[in-house]
């Protein structure tokens, strides 16, 4: 397993080779700007949610090159020894600015945006990128299953379906961080200090000579905590009547309630609504409701429609890997240079128009109506620009006709200062304080930005300045 000193090394080996250029041309003490963005949003849906920069800053605080790193570098005969030295001495002075974890964010916005000596700069791309991509894409993920719940509680199931143990650990604090109540992940929740949660699996029924016997055994070890599998021979006609034998004949007299009852499999609609009709004639209305079984948001959503009786939603797969969606497609791009302490702009053009970026260094502005307290939009700003406070008009930088004037607002600068020169001067918050951050971000978003489907395309513009400025580059460029 790596350790945390260790990943500096943990880039593509051509930020070395450009890195070694640089050296040699005498340039690599020149500062430069990176704006670390996401160009589309995963699963054609309407926002992201920011996650990471706790990585990132443990990341940044370690890095540095061992003498076994430098060696392996000098094996590769790519690099002369003035190189590998100064690498060798080699510490991060840069400053960082980045949005929160939790942040509700939109594509093309810049997320996290890098101030230092070009090398520096370059060489901590690919694990700055590492560290952002894969939280912000579960938390966003399941931060869609969450709110496809509608206020059902969803626990994450999915540690054995991940890839690889960092991604079971990670995904189940970014499901907790989106709002989930819970991981099946025991690691997870002793690093990170989460709810955990779990009972029964099938081998657990099968290893008794009836389902009953399993059913009534568990019973009598976890009386407070008695949540029945009742899907290994058949749901209806032995798994939920077995559990509500159970339950009347040795939990109730014994002064127990039984806590829940499982379905793994089937038709969940269907049989949530069978089961709950069966617990309540048994008298067992307070007995939940759990449903399991490759979820997804979608699926959820389904169920809800059909009024299934399920009370809790066990997600695993289909969280944990982001399978509808399983890529984020963060980059990080350079966007500007000082020369002789001036901040000169730099673009990247191409046919795809996506893959133009904004120019310069920048800052993003997200203004608040003060009645509602809801988003009214973002515009992305050069940084010395100065924000009215009595009014400002929004335009959309593809369609620049289109226009909208807002008044009574507040806004917030989204980036805050994370390194200076090198040095943290940010605290990196908890689990439980971004959750509730991250809850509060989601309460500022109109429920048409949070739809599953077709959601609402919410205003991330460009300052008149910013659009200014970048068609001009454009169209120097093309002359």
């Amino acid at each position: 397993m790596l350790k945390i000193n260790e990943l500096s090394m943990l880039t593509d080996f051509y930020e070395f080779s450009m890195a070694y250029a640089y050296f040699k041309e005498r340039r690599h003490e020149q500062i430069a700007y990176f704006d670390m963005f996401v160009r589309r949003l995963p699963d054609q849906g309407g926002y992201l949610i920011f996650n990471g920069l706790h990585r990132l800053v443990e990341v940044i605080q370690n890095f540095s090159f061992s003498e076994e790193q430098i060696d392996y570098l000098r094996k590769t005969n790519a690099f002369d020894e003035d190189f590998l030295s100064y690498l060798g001495s080699l510490t991060l002075n840069i400053d960082l600015w980045s949005v929160p974890d939790g942040t509700v964010v939109f594509n093309n916005q810049p997320l996290v945006t890098v101030r230092g000596n070009v090398i520096e700069a370059q060489l901590i791309e690919t694990i700055l990128l590492l560290c952002v991509n894969y939280p912000t894409l579960i938390t966003t993920k399941a931060s869609r299953i969450v709110s496809a719940a509608k206020g059902r509680a969803v626990i994450e199931f999915g540690a054995r379906r991940a890839q690889g143990f960092d991604a079971a650990i990670e995904g189940a604090r970014c499901a907790i961080i989106a709002g989930a109540a819970a991981t099946s992940n025991t690691l997870a929740g002793y690093q990170h200090q989460l709810n955990i949660s779990g009972t029964i699996a099938h081998s657990y029924i099968q290893m008794h000579d009836s389902e009953y016997e399993a059913f009534l055994s568990y019973a009598k070890i976890n009386p407070d905590n008695c949540i029945l599998l009742v899907d290994t021979y058949d749901t209806l006609k032995s798994g939920v009547v077995n559990a509500i034998k159970v339950a009347t004949e040795y939990l109730i007299p014994n002064g127990h309630r039984l806590k829940a009852i499982r379905l793994d499999s089937g038709d969940l609609s269907y049989l949530s609504k069978k089961a709950r009709k069966m617990l309540d004639e048994a008298g067992l209305h307070d007995c939940k409701i759990i449903a399991s079984n490759s979820l997804d948001e979608n699926l959820i959503d389904d169920l809800l429609i059909q009024d299934a009786q399920i009370d809790i939603f066990g997600v695993g797969e289909n969280l944990i890997t982001s399978r509808s969606t399983p890529v984020l497609g963060g980059v990080y791009k350079l966007v500007a240079q000082e020369i002789d302490e001036e901040i000169v702009p730099k673009i990247k053009i191409s046919d795809n128009l996506e893959k133009i970026t904004n120019p310069g260094f920048k800052k993003v502005i997200r203004f608040i109506d003060k009645a509602t307290q809801k988003a009214l939009g973002d515009c992305i700003m050069l940084a010395d620009e100065i924000v009215p406070t009595d009014e400002y008009t929004l335009f959309d930088p593809i369609a620049p006709w289109k226009r909208k004037t807002i008044r009574d607002y507040e806004y917030v600068i989204l980036q805050v200062p994370i390194f200076v020169n090198g040095h943290l001067v940010y605290q990196v918050p908890g689990v439980v304080q971004t959750r509730d951050y991250c809850k509060k971000q989601m309460d500022t978003m109109w429920d048409e930005v949070k739809r599953l489907t077709f959601p609402h395309n919410y205003y991330v513009d460009l300052s008149q300045k910013l659009w200014d400025l970048k068609n001009e580059m454009i169209q120097n460029n093309r002359k």
